[in-house]
């Protein structure tokens, strides 16, 4: 499957793609094409069957500003569709996508001690997961993902995950690991691996602006501060840095716990 954003050219710098427009006609099943295949994008602009293979091939990732030359079948016009890219605006492209930073958050902040909001957007991000498992017995990266396919289509998510995903899972993942200790890992792993895959999938939720059936903002919001939740069954946590817990609390315990006024 081509990624997105796919793009032909001609050679002297003229593209082609699919708007908006074209592309919710393609997911509303009014098109009969893929929304970022080259194939499909020359098929509709009348570069049919052979002439299509006088067109070069382009892909560009808006969220990493990535620009991939897939062929060249003409005069190279590269660089001049690599500035078209960089200059296009994305919301008539897909306007559901939100283009931001990617926060690192357990490389980007130092957050030193958690604070009443840090515990009461804890309280609610737990409710919502245990909603969404209970609900469908799956996990919030899975219910992400399906909202943003029905929204914006296969490519476009599989752009997401690609530039968010893979970027920040090592580091979120080698922290949290670092912080539940040895001991007690064998036994709780499975379950804290499938929280912080829910954090992850909650955080990648926040770069398409769709209707989801649960309320991500929670954990959203915690991530931009630099801290991550876990749960293994039995502990809700925040890790904020490498290896580092600002905050640990029993399930049963967590919906009445309140932090102690500072003397």
């Amino acid at each position: 499957m081509c990624k997105f954003f796919s793009l032909v050219s001609d050679g002297e710098g003229k593209a082609y793609y699919f708007d908006s427009k074209i592309r919710k006609q393609i997911l509303n099943g009014k098109l009969n094409y893929n929304t970022d295949s080259h194939t499909s994008i020359a098929d509709y602009f009348g570069f049919k069957a052979e002439k299509e293979d006088k067109l070069n091939k382009y892909e560009f990732n808006p969220l990493t500003g990535e620009f991939t030359v897939d062929q060249i079948n003409t005069k190279n016009d590269a660089e001049r569709i690599k500035a078209l890219c960089m200059d296009l605006d994305f919301k008539k492209i897909v306007p559901e996508l939100v283009i931001k930073k990617i926060v690192y958050q357990l490389k980007d902040f130092n957050v030193k001690e958690v604070s009443k909001k840090d515990v009461e957007l804890l309280k609610k991000w737990a409710s919502v997961r245990d909603s969404v498992w209970d609900s469908v017995r799956d996990s919030v990266w899975a219910s992400v993902r399906d909202s943003v396919r029905d929204s914006v289509g296969a490519s476009v998510w599989a752009s997401v995950r690609a530039s968010v995903w893979f970027s920040v899972w090592d580091s979120v993942w080698d922290s949290v690991g670092a912080s539940v200790w040895a001991s007690v890992w064998d036994s709780v792993g499975d379950s804290v691996w499938d929280s912080v895959r829910d954090s992850v999938g909650a955080y990648m939720g926040s770069f398409v602006d769709t209707k989801y059936k649960y309320n991500f903002k929670p954990c959203q919001e915690l991530w931009n501060k630099g801290i991550v939740p876990s749960f293994d069954g039995k502990i809700w946590r925040l890790h904020r840095g490498k290896g580092k817990i600002i905050l640990e609390v029993k399930k049963e315990e967590l919906k009445s716990f309140k932090l102690k006024d500072k003397k």
